[in-house]
């Protein structure tokens, strides 16, 4: 089933989604309405919501992921809490069927590789969504700093406390996406890793300022929490011949450049597109699968934000170049 659905433009890939929370459920959106892809079902204990999606979108639905698996699917996104990513990946690796798995990969590291190492044995495309890799602000501040030598890059993710929230912190839940993006600005790994954290409102850290050098020098500050009552994404980007500012959810990016003795410089708006992220993530995790060719964010990328995420939740530890220092949460 697999093997002929990887070639083939014609025959439409049989796609399912694991888990409709409020990214399953956006996952089961944009996969109806691919070309040449069949949402063939969601899949979540959750009787009511899975009901829900399945007659909105005209879909299967499934208690769990053996039964979607049951009815037949080439390829399936994983949408489920991090605590199952591992137990649902390695199952549907297991049947042969190709995987996109939400951010982070799993629990932990060695969960992350485990999945790793079974989709290679299987054969099978795994890509794990970052899908900030995708928003078109990004793609425009990656394209504006291309040949340019980095300097620094400052990252703010802020807003409100999301209810849903119970089983991870801030870092793995927000902070990770920024993690990946200065790992993919800067095409270099992260080697000095300095956190700051407190736990303002919540049991786990909800307040972050994360602070990195990577291996080409690139400092790197990110200020994340889920105590701001608005959300703000917002990054800048200094080089030694720009200043290069964006906003992720306004999508405007504005390259300051020409900088003269006097202080003057110029200014300008970059052409920025209007793709939906999530639709291009999932195209492009589809035209993997498809053509057998290298996905746009791989497990071993997934892992190493992770692992990168988990230093800045650990006591203690060694960065290239200073140690880490030991993470402050304050309870209040």
């Amino acid at each position: 089933m697999v093997d002929s659905a990887k070639g083939s433009a014609q025959k439409p890939l049989r796609v399912g989604v694991v888990g409709v929370g409020v990214m399953g459920c956006n996952h089961a959106r944009v996969f109806a309405g691919l070309p040449g892809v069949q949402l063939v079902g969601v899949a979540d204990p959750s009787v009511g919501q899975t009901e829900f999606v399945g007659r909105t979108l005209g879909c299967g639905t499934f208690p769990d992921v053996g039964k979607l698996l049951d009815f037949g699917v080439d390829a399936v996104t994983i949408a489920a809490p991090t605590h199952l990513h591992r137990e649902v990946a390695l199952t549907c690796i297991r049947r042969g069927v190709h995987v996109l798995v939400e951010k982070p990969i799993a629990s932990t590291v060695e969960q992350g590789h485990e999945i790793i190492e079974a989709a290679k044995r299987a054969g099978v495309t795994l890509m794990v969504g970052h899908v900030e890799r995708f928003n078109p602000a990004a793609q425009s501040l990656k394209e504006a700093i291309r040949n340019e030598d980095i300097l620094s890059i400052a990252i703010t993710r802020v807003g409100p406390f999301p209810p849903r929230m119970s089983n991870v912190g801030i870092v793995i839940d927000l902070a990770v996406h920024d993690i990946d993006l200065v790992r993919w600005f800067t095409d270099s790994e992260i080697t000095e890793v300095q956190p700051q954290l407190s736990s303002a409102k919540a049991e786990r850290e909800d307040i972050a300022l994360l602070q990195f050098r990577t291996a080409s020098g690139v400092l790197a500050h990110i200020n994340t929490n889920w105590l701001t009552p608005f959300k703000a994404r917002t990054v800048q980007i200094a080089t030694k011949r720009k200043y290069i500012t964006g906003d992720l959810l306004t999508r405007q990016v504005t390259e300051y450049f020409g900088f003269q003795p006097d202080g003057s410089y110029s200014m300008r708006h970059l052409s920025v597109g209007h793709d939906e992220p999530l639709r291009a993530e999932l195209g492009a995790f589809i035209k993997a699968v498809r053509t057998g060719t290298r996905p746009a964010v791989t497990g071993e990328e997934g892992v190493a934000s992770l692992e990168i995420a988990i230093r800045c939740l650990e006591v203690g530890g060694e960065a290239i170049g200073l140690p880490l220092r030991k993470p402050r949460v304050v309870a209040r």
